[in-house]
């Protein structure tokens, strides 16, 4: 990364992504349904797409070392196209099964995928330690506010059936204007410099001196995506839907103030990690977070469901400009690549598991089991993360002697 406007080109990748992945997420769960999945095969869907992210994250921290960053991301947005182009083309569970393994499509609100490690490495390779924060608040932002834009999308279907296209015609439509999402990214990735010689040749096959912090990092942000997986929002959106009838329209907007406000928190979050430091922003502005998650499995009106929620989503992001930093600053530059993968993978591979238990959990009784267990691990991964890097400082707090203890 040479110049400022690779870096605009990045950021515009990535709210063309989110734009798709925004939309997507809530089109998913009510195209299931439609096809008359219920929540259990849904929560296999969604484990499957997880567990495909994960496999072809682990890849990408292989083929990523010699290699150029640009003509990988140009495979990926190519992926997103025949991901859009495949799902709509079948009606049958083993075949939605294997294209959501090997497709690009999130059902989680948060950036995961083979993208994330290659613009989180491009990104950081010439931000400087005291820009860093907000460089990756500012690229995290970017894919909020275009997710929210994403969910109003959403109620294009609602529009479509109005005027005489049938519910299954309109969601089918979606994942074409998905597919299309994808053209538009490989044209903004052809624009980015292709590594150089000496670039590429410095990169490492894997960690060096900073595996042990990585190692437990990854080990950390598996148990709290494995948490995450319990309240991905495919699933709170079919939760929304099943246990309130939300319509389809109304979950478009709800998704909408949703995204807006964890977007404004990145910005936020970086200005708070200035304040008190790093791991303190990812792990005070967490636990409430899951706490309201907690509060608003127990509540029987919508109302207060959709409030504590909101307040969630304010809240529960302010860790992903925070933490991306923290891995990059404490781990030597050559290690970035590989570090990015190193954490990126596990936590898909966890997170990959418990959309199926959360789709089990959600046919019982108590609906709201799934964003319970999700509240309690979380907050478990917090503490962990507080006693065991409260003395691991990234570069710009050990210079400044704050924050220390």
């Amino acid at each position: 990364m040479r110049k400022p406007t690779d870096i605009l080109l990045l950021y515009a990748a990535r709210a063309t992504r989110g734009f798709g992945d925004g939309f997507a997420i809530i089109i998913l769960p009510a195209y299931l349904s439609e096809l008359g999945f219920g929540p259990f095969q849904i929560g296999i869907v969604a484990s499957a797409a997880l567990l495909g992210t994960a496999a072809i994250t682990l890849a990408i921290g292989f083929l990523t070392p010699g290699r150029d960053l640009r003509s990988i991301l140009l495979v990926g947005a190519f992926a997103t196209v025949a991901t859009g182009i495949a799902v709509p083309a079948t009606e049958q569970l083993a075949f939605i099964l294997l294209i959501a393994f090997v497709g690009t499509m999130n059902p989680s609100s948060g950036d995961i995928g083979l993208f994330v490690p290659l613009e989180h490495a491009m990104l950081a390779r010439e931000a400087p330690d005291h820009d860093r924060t907000r460089i990756f608040a500012h690229y995290s932002l970017i894919g909020g506010l275009s997710s929210a834009a994403g969910a109003l999308a959403a109620a294009v279907p609602t529009a479509l059936v109005s005027v005489g296209v049938s519910n299954i015609g309109a969601l089918k439509a979606m994942f074409y204007f998905y597919a299309a999402l994808g053209l538009v990214a490989a044209a903004i990735y052809r624009y980015l410099p292709h590594a150089q010689p000496h670039e590429a040749a410095s990169r490492p096959a894997a960690l060096g001196p900073s595996k042990g912090i990585v190692y437990k990092l990854a080990a950390l942000f598996s148990l709290d995506a494995f948490a995450g997986g319990f309240a991905v929002q495919s699933l709170v959106a079919l939760w929304l839907f099943e246990r309130f009838g939300l319509s389809l329209t109304a979950a478009s907007l709800f998704f909408f103030w949703s995204n807006v406000l964890a977007a404004f928190s990145y910005p936020v979050a970086a200005r708070l990690s200035k304040s008190f430091g790093l791991v303190n922003t990812m792990v005070f502005t967490h636990i409430p977070s899951s706490l309201c998650l907690i509060l608003a499995a127990f509540s029987t009106n919508l109302l207060v469901v959709l409030g504590l929620l909101l307040l969630r989503s304010a809240l529960s992001q302010m860790d992903v400009p925070t933490r991306t930093s923290y891995v990059m600053a404490v781990v030597t530059p050559p290690e970035r690549p590989a570090a990015a993968s190193v954490t990126a993978v596990p936590r898909s591979l966890a997170s990959s598991l418990s959309p199926a238990l959360a789709g089990a959990l959600l046919t019982t009784s108590f609906t709201g089991l799934p964003l319970v267990v999700c509240g309690v691990l979380k907050i478990t991964y917090d503490l962990s993360l507080l006693y065991a890097f409260r003395h691991t400082k990234p570069p710009e707090e050990r210079v400044s002697g704050q924050f220390s203890r």
